[in-house]
């Protein structure tokens, strides 16, 4: 179960990290984010490739809920943040998931970054995009680092396993800033194309 869950998870990070470097993206502009995304899709837009990626979602929340259900000590932090971010990230990723397959398949929607950013950037949905996006980011950087410290035995640049593993979670905060600094045009809001309406209730 243990080398399921490591290779799902191998298969999920890859895409997720070019996922995440999209994002980034969009603090140099919108329109940036939009061409990453197009070169991206011409890889992961293909029906073998989207197949394995959703096998790999499915695959890592099963073989996710049935370690949880063996770990029984969980006595330091970062135990319990192995244990619980991995919780919020299955549940992410399945609210998630769900949400771009009815984009692109029943409302018909170019699941671009007009899709992602809508909630985001008006009210009252902002309230809990804010949080649900932020906390899939530090959550992944706080599964990370907690599998790191687990496996780590070595000392890097003077920094013992521990130390690294708190560079990790904190490098995952001050990145989700600036995802959202990207995702909201620098903070000022992004005017979201009427197509995308049905998404905010206008």
């Amino acid at each position: 179960m243990k080398n399921l869950h490591y290779f799902s998870g191998l298969t999920l990070m890859t895409f997720i990290s070019g996922h995440l470097f999209n994002h980034f993206c969009s603090i140099f502009s919108i329109s940036l984010h939009i061409e990453v995304m197009s070169m991206l899709r011409q890889i992961y837009r293909n029906p073998v490739i989207e197949v394995l990626l959703l096998t790999a979602v499915i695959l890592q929340i099963i073989s996710g809920i049935k370690l949880v259900r063996k770990k029984n000590k969980t006595r330091s932090f970062y135990d319990r943040v192995h244990v619980w971010s991995g919780i919020y990230m299955a549940s992410f990723l399945i609210i998630h998931v769900s949400a771009v397959l009815t984009g692109r398949f029943i409302l018909h929607l170019d699941t671009n970054f007009y899709f992602g950013v809508a909630g985001i950037n008006n009210f009252p949905f902002n309230l809990f995009f804010f949080p649900y996006y932020g906390l899939a980011i530090i959550s992944l950087f706080a599964h990370l680092a907690a599998v790191h410290l687990k496996k780590m035995k070595y000392t890097i640049l003077g920094m013992q396993p521990l130390a690294q593993a708190n560079t990790i979670l904190l490098t995952g905060i001050v990145f989700t800033i600036f995802t959202f600094y990207g995702l909201t045009n620098h903070f000022r809001g992004v005017n979201i194309p009427k197509t995308y309406y049905i998404l905010i209730g206008k």
